[in-house]
């Protein structure tokens, strides 16, 4: 206890906690799309107990953090046109295969959107069930993948494992905090559902290429992100306003 009485401990904590939550929010988008293919009562739940089973699997790792650190190890050669250092660890294939399924899953939710094709989920208990049990699957793996990322920021940033599952709790929570609103809005404006999408396809072969040891400055695609979709929220308000212009005129 003698760590949390020095201002680097707390500085370390608020600074692993900011980089959880930032790493995150590409979690979050996902996890909010996910969950709105289910009926509405099932999804709050279906993405709390996503993020805690997600949370319980990051503790797991920080706690067999020697272990971790050893999926950085090169398992295999391959030629350097392919990786920068002409290897591949398992690091790196979770990374490539995570990035190939956030495109296929982002990719066939594009399609979902565009051919108008609706799971049938007020069906029997059982689809019900299935439907929970594979979003919550999806966010378990996805969340191990960009576990990795911030795992050994966490290791560059503090030696106390401790400290690391603090910032993994807090951010969790703020997660859960903010899901639903983002996903009740990503439900509401389904334009906004396919720019996000379209935005994880990016992430995803971004993370596809970093398993690659391709040098991929993030900062660029985060603020076309952010300046994308501020830009939509821009569109969804001016439609707003003409649309009750029009129901006014009507009126």
């Amino acid at each position: 206890m003698e760590i949390f009485l020095k201002a680097e401990t707390w500085l370390a904590l608020l600074t692993l906690t900011f980089f959880e939550v930032v790493l995150g929010i590409d979690n979050i988008i996902f996890i909010s799309i996910v969950s709105n293919r289910l009926p509405a009562d099932l999804r709050a739940r279906t993405r709390n107990l996503g993020l805690l089973l997600a949370m319980g699997v990051r503790i797991l790792l920080l706690l067999t953090i020697t272990w971790v650190m050893k999926f950085t190890e090169p398992l295999f050669h391959v030629p350097h046109w392919i990786s920068e250092d002409g290897s591949i660890s398992g690091r790196d294939l979770i990374l490539i295969f995570g990035g190939m399924f956030l495109i296929a899953k982002s990719t066939r939710e594009i399609n979902h959107q565009t051919e108008g094709e609706e799971e049938d989920l007020d069906g029997g208990n059982q689809k019900k069930k299935v439907n929970v049990t594979g979003v919550i699957t999806q966010i378990i793996l996805l969340d191990i993948i960009f576990s990795f990322d911030s795992i050994l920021t966490a290791v560059g940033l503090t030696n106390h494992v401790s400290i690391m599952i603090i910032a993994v709790v807090l951010s969790i929570g703020i997660m859960i905090i903010f899901s639903g609103k983002i996903s009740d809005f990503i439900h509401k404006h389904p334009s906004m559902e396919v720019l996000a999408l379209g935005f994880l396809i990016l992430i995803g072969f971004m993370i596809f290429l970093e398993g690659l040891d391709k040098d991929i400055p993030k900062g660029y695609i985060y603020f076309a992100v952010v300046f994308s979709m501020s830009i939509e929220m821009i569109n969804i308000r001016v439609r707003n306003k003409r649309k009750q212009a029009k129901e006014e005129a009507h009126e």
